[in-house]
Parts: structure tokens; sequence; C-alpha cells
């Protein structure tokens, strides 16, 4: 690690090297942990229709999510709420957990992962984002193999 508050971090919604395609969503790097000092990682996610991550849980990390646009499903242990903007939820490593836009549009959230280390696996898994103005490339079975496949190098324990 290196020392915390080394560098100021700007980041730009859709900046390439630092934005990838999800399943429905374009995340963003906000803070990458090289540049925290490995504290933290933090996304902005532009969450389509119907996109979010199947259940699964993080053994090595705590999750923050902020809701500042839009309307989003969490389950999060036994708990299923509807966030809405100005939200946030607090998951705890090792807590099964879900998310969903159900909404008629796209929502947005910032995700916060302590300690770092996340960012690896978006980098790993999911395309960089080109055309951030662009739609979502399509879920298939290929993105959702890789994304079980690379869950146990960065601790992610996928149950669906």
């Amino acid at each position: 690690m290196s020392d915390r508050g080394s560098s100021i971090v700007h980041a730009r919604m859709g900046e390439r090297d630092r934005s990838w395609w999800g399943p429905g969503d374009m995340y963003t790097c906000l803070v990458s942990g090289e540049e925290s000092g490995g504290t933290m990682f933090a996304l902005d996610c532009l969450c389509g229709v119907g996109g979010g991550p199947p259940v699964h849980r993080h053994l090595a990390e705590d999750e923050l999510f902020s809701i500042t646009a839009g309307a989003i499903t969490f389950t999060a242990g036994e708990l299923k709420l509807e966030l809405t903007a100005g939200e946030s939820i607090y998951v705890p490593r090792g807590t099964p957990h879900a998310y969903t836009n159900n909404g008629p549009e796209q929502a947005r959230m910032v995700a916060v992962y302590t300690p770092a280390g996340m960012e690896g696996w978006f980098r790993e898994v999911y395309a960089e984002v080109v055309d951030p103005a662009g739609p979502p490339p399509p879920v298939t079975e290929e993105m959702l193999r890789a994304m079980h496949e690379a869950g146990p190098r960065y601790n992610i324990d996928w149950l669906e």
C-alpha cells in the first residue's frame, strides 16, 4: 500500500480506462485502490433498466451504496428494499446481496468498497466502455461465466 492521501483524484463519468460495461450497467471508477493507498475503491454506477448483478457476497470488502438518481431494489441478507435518491445501504462483508433497477428509466448510485481490491475484478471481467453514450452490451453466458470464474480470485462468492 502507498501512503494515504498521496494524490488528489479527478474522474469523469464514462472516462476511458476507468469505465466498464457490466450486466446492464456502466461502472466508472471514481477512486481506485492504487489512488487511495488501498483504503477504498469507489464507483459511479449507471444502472440500466433490468441491470444489476446476481446474488453474491464479498468475503474481503464491506460495501456502501448511495442512490443518487432513480430507484434500485436491493436484497441484502433477509431484507428487500426499494431505495430511491438520497437513500443508502451498507452491506457488511459476507452478506449475500444483489440489486436490480426495476424502474422505467436509468438509475444511478455510488458504490464504495473497503478495503480496495475489487477494481481488479471489474477490469478483468467487463468490457471497457468506448462510447459512454452507447447502450450496454447484452448480458451473455460468456459474461456470466467470466464473472463466476474470476470470483474466487477477488474473494467473491456467487450464490446464483
